[in-house]
């Protein structure tokens, strides 16, 4: 018999909304599942609006209380994608009350708190088995699991440099409203634990552990308005600048901003090692580029240069064939991707990947390049 995991939504923004559709999509994209998922409550902070998502999406019941939740008996996973500055409490909470825990990047808005989040999800499972996942969605996307491979396998030889780079223009126009992502005392930092979140962890993920971090953050618009019309003084860094070290010797760059006009989920990569590269370009996700070096030259090029892989939907069992393989792929496919590799380990009893230890790592890389604008110098990271 198919175990059911009922879970418990907190936030309905954005990524609520995301969430809920990867878990609802399941079905569709993954043949012979031995688990099914469904919404049983969903909590955010007006009661109207959690009614408004529970009626429209059948999410379950509704709350503006997340201990209804977090405190439920019927409830086994606890799914976080409210404001970062909630995700330390709220992670804590629902561990200690035997959940197993699904949270929205960044894990929370220190090192600290990450760390005891970390030791916590440990313990957790090694006492009673539950599962704790940070969402890095961009990890399972079809090129970027291939990336990994062609990495593991050994064909870029020694990693020498690399640049991630992370692209939006939601920051350009001064009279456009801020929202939380834009008040530093909410989101703990800007476009640093939004964008660059995800290129530090790509970059760990791919290249291996950081050493030091030297950043430099802007601010480009110093005013903003509120959606009251009052002036808001910026608080929070429109983009940073990061040179990088890592354990292994490569130096590199990363790059979050969300004042690059033109842009729109501008997520680019390059890895470049003693005997190979590749390249990535998240408006075009379906490809990935292979540089082989001991590919053999001679007139006209021979079979040098760089090879387009068309990475496209091919992903390996349980992916059924729906869409087709050869359908383009895009986004949403990520999170529904992440959202079965977190809920297949809460039903196998396996640990999640990514992990709270993942997004530990990360925090700590984060929390160093925020340390490095202050002080002006690179930061060691542990």
């Amino acid at each position: 018999m198919k175990k059911t995991l009922n879970i418990g939504l907190l936030g309905f923004g954005a990524m609520g909304k995301t969430h809920a559709f990867s878990v609802a999509s399941l079905p569709f994209y993954f043949e012979g599942l031995d688990f099914s998922a469904k919404y049983a409550a969903v909590c955010t902070s007006r009661i109207e609006t959690a009614k408004s998502a529970s009626e429209k999406y059948s999410l379950g019941y509704a709350t503006d209380k997340e201990d209804d939740i977090i405190c439920d008996n019927a409830i086994d996973v606890v799914d976080i994608c409210t404001p970062n500055i909630n995700h330390y409490e709220t992670a804590k909470k629902a561990i200690l009350a035997g959940k197993h825990v699904l949270c929205e990047k960044p894990l929370a808005v220190t090192a600290a708190q990450a760390a005891e989040l970390e030791g916590l999800a440990a313990d957790a499972f090694a006492k009673n088995g539950q599962v704790c996942g940070i969402v890095f969605n961009n990890r399972h996307l079809a090129a970027i699991r291939r990336a990994k491979e062609i990495i593991d396998e050994g064909k870029l030889g020694r990693i020498l440099t690399f640049d991630f780079r992370y692209y939006h223009n939601s920051c350009i126009d001064p009279e456009r409203t801020v929202g939380w992502k834009q008040d530093k005392d909410i989101c703990g930092a800007g476009t640093l634990f939004d964008l660059g979140s995800h290129i530090v962890d790509l970059c760990r993920y791919l290249c291996g552990e950081f050493d030091e971090v030297y950043a430099k953050e802007q601010i480009a618009f110093p005013e903003h308005k509120r959606a009251d019309g009052s002036l808001w003084q910026t608080n929070a860094d429109e983009a940073v600048y990061m040179t990088a070290t890592l354990k292994c010797g490569a130096v590199g760059s990363l790059v979050a901003s969300k004042i690059t006009v033109g842009e729109n989920d501008g997520l680019t990569f390059s890895v470049y090692g003693t005997d190979g590269a590749i390249k990535f370009d998240l408006m075009e996700p379906d490809w990935l580029h292979f540089y082989d070096a001991n590919a053999v030259g001679g007139n006209y090029g021979g079979y040098k240069g760089f090879t387009k892989i068309e990475c496209v939907g091919r992903y390996p069992a349980p992916s059924g064939k729906f869409p087709s393989p050869k359908a383009p792929n895009g986004w949403l496919r990520g999170h529904i991707e992440s959202m079965y590799a977190y809920l297949s380990a809460v039903s196998e009893g396996r640990e999640a990947s990514p992990s709270f230890a993942d997004g530990a790592r990360v925090q700590e890389v984060l929390e160093a390049a925020q340390k490095s604008h202050l002080c002006g110098k690179a930061v060691k990271i542990r």
